[in-house]
């Protein structure tokens, strides 16, 4: 004998169905675009995902053909949507849902700031005299 249960859950490949509209909140979290769909509605809502240069909302639905633009940290990313997608899933299925579009010079962009040294001392040299102790601290602001 069959649970109930199971006659009321919907199969799988009803919920991925293509005829049903998803929200682009849900749809950017689904294609692991953003880690987590609370990441995906906060970037809709700040102006950082675009469709043709016009900002949207995490509410609006996608629809297949679209170029999405979105920012995720230090990189803009952009995607083509191939199809729609209700639920999360693995990397390997992605590319059956949207294709990547993103330029390989966004990928070459530094991803932490490049930030010299103040005071260079030369390994080996041993602890610093006092005098060059109290130059550092000049230097470094700590002596105010």
């Amino acid at each position: 004998m069959v649970p109930l249960w199971i006659h009321i859950l919907p199969f799988k490949h009803e919920m991925n169905d293509i005829t049903q509209p998803v929200r682009m909140d849900k749809w950017l979290w689904a294609i692991r675009l953003f880690k987590t769909r609370s990441l995906a509605t906060d970037s809709c809502k700040n102006g950082r995902v675009t469709i043709n240069g016009q900002p949207v909302k995490p509410s609006r639905d996608v629809r297949i053909g679209e170029t999405i633009r979105a920012q995720t940290g230090d990189i803009t990313r952009t995607v083509k949507v191939i199809s729609l997608l209700h639920t999360r899933v693995g990397a390997t299925l992605v590319p059956q849902y949207a294709e990547d579009l993103t330029p390989a010079t966004e990928f070459d962009k530094p991803r932490l700031p490049n930030y010299k040294p103040i005071f260079v001392r030369p390994k080996g040299s041993g602890r610093p005299t006092k005098k060059e102790r109290r130059d550092f601290e000049r230097l470094s602001g700590e002596n105010d």
